[in-house]
This record gives C-alpha cells, structure tokens and sequence, in this order.
C-alpha cells in the first residue's frame, strides 16, 4: 500500500483514525464483467472456492438427475450477501441449468405434441424422426450442460471471468440493477 492514490478500494487513514478497508477484487481482473462485484464479506480464496462449486453444481445432476439447480440455489441464498462474486456465479449456474432443463424440456413436448395431433392426418408419420432426433438431442443436452458447466468451474478457478453465453449478462444486470 504504497501508492494509495492509485488504489480506489483502500481506505486512507488519517492520524488517530481508524477506518476499515474495503478488499480488492483479488479474484478477476478489474475490466470483467464481475467488476464491482468483489469480495465483501467472505475472502477471496473462500469466494473463488465458492464459485467453482457452484459451476461444479451441475455434477449433482449426475446421481440425482434435479440437484444442480438446487445445490446452485443453495449457493446462492447463501452468499447472496455475503459475496456478490459467488451470488452472480451461483445464479448462473442455476439459470443456465434450468434453461438447459426445461427449455429442452419444452421443445421435446412440444414437437412430440405436433406429431401426435399430426399423425391422425398421416403427416404426423413424416415428423416423427424430426422428434426423434431432436429427442437424441435433448438425451445430449446434459452432457453438453455438464461439460459447459465444468468449463465455467475451470475458468473460475484460473481467475478468469466466465459468463454463460446469454446467461451472464442478464444475470449481471440483475445483481447490480443496471
């Protein structure tokens, strides 16, 4: 601290005062997109912890097939006080898992529904390996989710801002109201 002028998050201390000091952001660097969301009240080797995890969530899913999600929840309700760094990787995570869940989900329905009302006029025969295949593509969306997720777990722990594609500006902008 030998050029305070130059560090913005350090408080200066005047004689016979006493004034607490803000952390750094230790954990990425100052231009990322988790600017201003740095270490609070939790320090940065824990916060870094804490935000693989939550990427690393997705492995859950692995033996419970739905725990992801709620282990990134769980995450999040937790440090969503304490550590905006791990509340904005742990709200990914969720976004990104449930996205991953239900929109599959959906389109899954939704095309095995136009197919089955279809085939009473015998063009529903025609759709069915469209829904097939695109069945063969949600069976692959969890590992695709899986594989992303650990991505994001690795990019963490380099120190690297990591956002899920679609998923991380929208999330950034929830957390810090802009």
């Amino acid at each position: 601290m030998t050029d305070q002028a130059e560090s913005p998050n350090v408080a200066s201390e005047e004689p016979g005062q006493t004034q607490p000091q803000e952390s750094e952001n230790l954990s990425v660097p100052s231009s990322s997109i988790t600017e201003g969301l740095s270490p609070t009240q939790v320090g940065p080797g824990d916060e870094r912890t804490w935000g693989i995890l939550a990427h690393l969530s997705v492995l859950v899913n692995l033996v419970t097939g739905f725990g992801g999600p709620i282990a990134a929840l769980i995450i999040y309700l937790v440090y969503r006080n304490r550590s905006r760094f791990v509340a904005y990787h742990a709200l990914q995570s969720l976004i990104f898992q449930l996205i991953g869940w239900y929109g599959g989900g959906t389109l899954i329905g939704v095309m095995w529904a136009i197919v089955g009302v279809l085939s009473a006029l015998i063009i529903g025969v025609v759709l069915i390996p469209f829904a097939l295949v695109l069945t063969l593509i949600f069976g692959l969306l969890p590992l695709g989710t899986l594989i992303y997720g650990c991505y994001g777990a690795y990019q963490v722990s380099q120190g690297k801002d990591f956002r899920y594609w679609l998923v991380g500006d929208w999330v950034r902008g929830t957390l810090t109201g802009v």
